[in-house]
């Protein structure tokens, strides 16, 4: 049986596959403007992200991102262990936007929040 999954969970996933595919793309773009070029300038290399639509789904990536996390925030505080660790739990959604390793982290977990 499949796990239910939020609005925000959902998204993330669509977002995240559709990043990693461009990124593919973008990859097989640069290994033939590799072969085309002696070398890939800035300019090359922005053609190719707009290109490809890398930068759309970056953008969109991180936005489903900032959903998810705030999505995960507020849903925890309705369990009963977040009352106990609740100064801890904050702490770790704080850091967040400076601590990438962290930011990683609570995205792991909200994907598990069912």
């Amino acid at each position: 049986m499949k796990p239910i999954l939020s609005k925000a969970q959902l998204d993330y996933m669509k977002a995240k596959t559709k990043f990693e595919d461009k990124a593919k793309v973008m990859e097989k773009k640069i290994e033939l403007a590799r072969a085309a070029h002696n070398e890939i300038t800035q300019e090359i290399m922005e053609g190719l992200v707009l290109e490809t639509g890398f930068h759309d789904s970056f953008n969109e990536l991180t936005v489903a991102e900032n959903a998810l996390i705030e999505w995960s925030h507020t849903t925890i505080k309705h369990d009963k262990t977040y009352r106990s660790n609740k100064v801890e739990i904050d702490l770790m959604y704080s850091r967040l936007n400076q601590d990438p390793e962290m930011r990683a982290k609570i995205i792991q977990l909200a994907m598990k929040i069912r």
